[in-house]
């Protein structure tokens, strides 16, 4: 990902915020909600091994929206301005903008909502999902929405092989961790099956069905010895289209 998204190595970064709870305040609760009712009504649950009633879903939101769209818009934030905001503060940031950028609201109309709320805080808020989709919203929260595929291709690696990290061109989301690139690991696992991503990646490489592997790495080789504990393992679970034979 991008500098903001792993920055395993870098110093100098400032002081590091070990706030535990998952929700600082109650409007957090709020956003990680309508997140997973996006999720819940996603159209690209059409195609989900969980089978659900998308066509017949009694709701206006006909876009894809995944783990992925909520990446993508954080990784898209300017550095200094993901690092100014708090966590679902960036949330906010990107289902706002994905929402006025789609067309289901106009930013006049949010900017109004937002003058409103914010002078009127007890204001009747807009009306519960109905009945089908709280329903969905359950059953996804409970069943999710697994990337195992049927796989018929050829396994290029096996347990036990080195492999080296490949460093495809940037682009606006990934899955590969910028600290991992060009470095050499071994193979410690091949996960059964293989595994899609909820979008395509383009030259980055992921998204159709691909087997995927644990790998493991020297955290010396990583960060470097004065930067290491003695004896300490890296883990990896990369897609195969991130590994490359060793050089």
């Amino acid at each position: 990902m991008k500098l903001q998204h792993y920055l395993g190595g870098l110093e100098n970064l400032g002081p590091i915020d070990f706030e535990k709870r998952v929700f600082v305040q109650e409007w957090e609760k709020r956003i990680f909600g309508i997140h997973t009712a996006m999720m819940a009504e996603s159209a690209h649950l059409i195609d989900a091994l969980p089978e659900y009633p998308i066509d017949s879903l009694p709701t206006a939101f006909k876009s894809n929206w995944t783990w992925a769209s909520l990446r993508t818009g954080a990784e898209g934030m300017q550095p200094f301005e993901y690092f100014k905001f708090r966590y679902y503060e960036k949330w906010l940031g990107g289902i706002s903008g994905f929402f006025v950028g789609k067309g289901y609201i106009s930013d006049d109309e949010l900017k109004s909502r937002t003058a409103l709320y914010r002078k009127q805080p007890n204001a009747p808020l807009p009306d519960q999902p109905n009945a089908a989709i709280r329903d969905q919203i359950v059953r996804y929260l409970h069943n999710g929405d697994s990337g195992l595929r049927p796989y018929a291709g050829a396994v290029l690696f096996a347990e036990g092989d080195t492999v080296t990290i490949a460093d495809p061109v940037a682009v606006d989301h990934t899955r590969l961790p910028g600290y991992l690139r060009n470095k050499q690991g071994k193979i410690v696992e091949v996960y059964p099956g293989a595994f899609s991503y909820f979008v395509n990646t383009g030259p980055d490489g992921i998204g159709e069905p691909m087997p995927v592997y644990r790998v493991s790495f020297d955290a010396a080789e990583i960060w470097g010895e004065e930067k290491s504990e003695a004896n300490t393992t890296i883990y990896a679970d990369l897609f195969e289209a991130y590994l490359r034979p060793p050089l």
